[in-house]
């Protein structure tokens, strides 16, 4: 009870003695306000690092843990995937081949499904890749390219069921696809931010070729998301379209993906496709299933990172502290005579040195709470002022609670050690320098 008396009469006169010296303690906060605002910024820098990789993980490959498998492309997998994957919407399978859509005849604005930044630099037509033991070569076709027209060349991602639960896009526009009900003979789509941008961009008509497909259907754009991914995409039902292609044709050109995105722990559906499939002749060895492990990804290079601006934002809180420590050392030798008189009267040396610490952890909270305002502020501020990035991340962008902590620690840190030495040379003033006085 003694002890928090001592403290709470400590509190009481380091504010008196702050309040009675405003522009000394102004200029305190001001040679320390640098060094928390840098501490809370690299914390509060290293979490939203950490969310934006994250995020741009996720959109890519998946939430953390989740169990990735890769089937062999072969004529019987989607069949065979859509089968075994009925009724179980906890997965979802995933069916990609590119598809054109715009003018029929002509050269596509970016050949080869290409990001829109590339176009008119060159393609596909007229040329072709192969590859063999000494490596890839560009082999030039006799036939002459058609002529450059009004259509994009994209990746079409064919679902089973709500990919989202596993890679979380974000929506842009209109709406995500339906799963319920029968499907649709003109397939609905739902293209990303660079299909939308070739679509506004150059108002392509809506009539899409597929390799091997039975007719050219019309699609009909449902909504627009951001998945992350540079090239120009769309997704539809994979049911959908099933009903305009073959799996049985062989369009298989290397850039098909036959993916299957599974919680972790359930290994009856991964079973049942490699049976089957191997069954069919599928073969065994392009089997691949690897959990998703975003966190251990990023883990090292961030923990890099952190710890340089760690040590330089310390180094510049060491400058603050040594601001805080002269002015101390300074007042309290201008206060020596008041604090002979209180040793006169009984003070105990313990509640002295506790008078001089308390304001200097009194600034050093004040400064911590300023530098954490704004920081909170100039994030929110952020996305108004940068834009691009910051506006994809939405509710992600919250000041994060991390840095919060550490500018509070970084405060009384700063509080401890630039008053530390103020006090004890306060507690250690004789009786005898009243006299004097």
């Amino acid at each position: 009870m003694a002890l928090s008396g001592r403290f709470r009469s400590a509190l009481i006169i380091g504010g008196q003695g702050i309040r009675a010296r405003k522009l000394r303690t102004l200029l305190s906060m001001v040679s320390l306000f640098l060094g928390v605002l840098a501490v809370v910024t690299v914390q509060a820098g290293s979490e939203i690092a950490n969310r934006a990789l994250l995020s741009d993980i996720e959109l890519g490959a998946g939430k953390d843990g989740t169990v990735v498998l890769t089937l062999p492309g072969h004529e019987a997998t989607v069949p065979v995937m859509m089968e075994v994957l009925r009724d179980r919407p906890e997965m979802v399978g995933m069916t990609s081949t590119m598809a054109v859509i715009g003018e029929p005849g002509v050269t596509p604005i970016n050949p080869g499904g290409s990001p829109l930044k590339y176009a008119g630099q060159g393609g596909y037509y007229g040329s072709e890749m192969v590859c063999d033991q000494n490596g890839c070569r560009e082999v030039k076709q006799d036939d002459s390219p058609p002529p450059a027209g009004k259509a994009i060349e994209l990746r079409l991602v064919g679902l089973t069921g709500d990919i989202r639960q596993y890679r979380p896009f974000h929506a842009e526009a209109g709406r995500w696809l339906d799963f319920s009900g029968e499907p649709s003979l003109s397939p609905g789509l739902v293209l990303n931010r660079e299909a939308a941008a070739a679509f506004t961009t150059y108002q392509i008509p809506a009539e899409m070729r597929i390799k091997d497909s039975s007719a050219n259907p019309t699609p009909r754009v449902l909504g627009v998301v951001h998945d992350g991914d540079s090239a120009p995409t769309a997704y539809v039902r994979a049911d959908e379209l099933l009903n305009w292609t073959t799996p049985a044709g062989g369009n298989f050109d290397g850039r098909n993906q036959f993916t299957v995105y599974m919680p972790p722990g359930v290994s009856d559906v991964e079973q049942t496709l490699r049976a089957r499939l191997s069954a069919r002749g599928a073969p065994a060895d392009q089997f691949h299933a690897y959990p998703v492990e975003a966190k251990k990804q990023i883990e090292s290079q961030l923990e890099v990172m952190r710890m340089i601006f760690l040590a330089m934002a310390v180094l510049v809180l060491l400058i603050g502290v040594a601001g805080i420590l002269n002015v101390g050392l300074a007042t309290v030798g201008e206060r020596i005579e008041e604090f002979a008189l209180r040793r006169a009267v009984g003070t105990p040396r313990l509640l002295l040195a506790g008078i001089v610490l308390s304001e200097t952890l009194i600034i050093g909270m004040l400064t911590a709470a300023a530098a954490i305002g704004v920081g909170a502020i100039g994030l929110k501020l952020a996305p108004t002022v940068l834009g691009g990035r910051f506006e994809t991340m939405g509710a992600e962008l919250a000041f994060p609670w991390q840095a919060g902590v550490a500018g509070v620690l970084a405060g009384l840190a700063a509080g401890v050690l630039g008053g530390l030495l103020p006090a004890i040379r306060a507690a250690r003033i004789p009786i005898a320098t009243v006299m004097r006085a």
